[in-house]
């Protein structure tokens, strides 16, 4: 039997879907600064839905978002926000991740920096560090962003959690799975381990891409938490940034759809899984109802 942990979803499309001020450049941190009551609700609605983790609307709380200034008059003041809306929301039986993003821009390894990031991250980690429960840096493209969210976390005794984006363009994918930075899965698994992370997952790629990730981590470090949150966009290019639009949503994602493929996840080694980008509310509660313990 195999007990199985129920993440959140996608925050900034479950926003947009209740009628929170959304936009570009800002995404998900506009409701933080015009209508953090829309946060609550958000939380709530997957929490009601079966979520036993939340993760704090923190991920787009950067410059590449918010812009240079406003980051540094307001980031750590909108990360302390953004940890008391998820505290405010969870019950006492749900956990509260705090979001790590990726610092410089999603997609983009190319842009990564080490002083800038682990910069951008200590602003965060002021705020987001007395709400919540163990650290998530999360859509990681690559193994040096994972290193700078793990620097930036120096001295701080929360567990991590850490989760990596993969290449999933079927035009342009390797031939082994592996990072949108190219680096090899088992490469980043391995890296992973070394930092101390408590779990290893993988999200914000599509769903195909995830079976043959976890099943390169399972074996690479058997002894490793492993899970699975995936979104439901359309293959992404390389060149790919967060700021260039919003995305359509493949359809035929249903939540049924969304639950044949956790199950494959859970079968191939992972004891955590949730939703990124695109599975909201319906697909949780489809999740939370299929992959309790008695259905395993």
């Amino acid at each position: 039997m195999v007990e199985v942990q129920i993440l959140d979803g996608g925050m900034g499309r479950e926003l947009q879907r209740i009628g929170a001020p959304f936009r570009q450049p800002e995404w998900s941190a506009l409701a933080l600064i015009e209508g953090p009551d829309f946060v609550v609700r958000a939380h709530r609605a997957f929490i009601e839905a079966g979520a036993s983790v939340i993760t704090t609307n923190s991920y787009a709380v950067v410059p590449f978002h918010i812009g240079e200034e406003r980051f540094a008059a307001q980031g750590a003041a909108l990360a302390d926000l953004a940890g008391r809306l998820a505290r405010q929301a969870a019950t006492p039986n749900v956990a509260v991740a705090g979001s790590l993003p990726p610092a410089l821009g999603s997609y983009r390894p190319d842009l990564f920096e080490h002083d800038r990031s682990v910069a951008i991250h200590r602003v965060l980690i002021e705020g987001l560090r007395p709400h919540i429960d163990f650290w998530l840096a999360e859509t990681q493209s690559s193994i040096a962003e994972v290193r700078a969210a793990a620097a930036a976390l120096t001295g701080d005794a929360k567990p991590l959690w850490a989760s990596f984006t993969l290449a999933d363009d079927p035009d342009d994918r390797p031939p082994v799975p592996a990072l949108r930075s190219g680096e090899a899965v088992a490469d980043g698994v391995l890296a992973a381990k070394a930092l101390g992370v408590e779990a290893l997952l993988f999200n914000c790629s599509q769903p195909e891409v995830m079976e043959a990730a976890l099943s390169i981590a399972r074996v690479t470090a058997p002894d490793l938490r492993l899970g699975v949150y995936a979104n439901a966009f359309p293959p992404q290019r390389k060149a790919a940034t967060a700021n260039e639009g919003l995305d359509d949503l493949r359809a035929e994602i249903t939540d049924q759809a969304y639950v044949d493929w956790a199950h494959r996840w859970v079968a191939a080694g992972a004891s955590i899984v949730g939703g990124c980008c695109g599975i909201g509310p319906g697909h949780i509660a489809a999740l939370a109802r299929s992959v309790s313990p008695l259905n395993l």
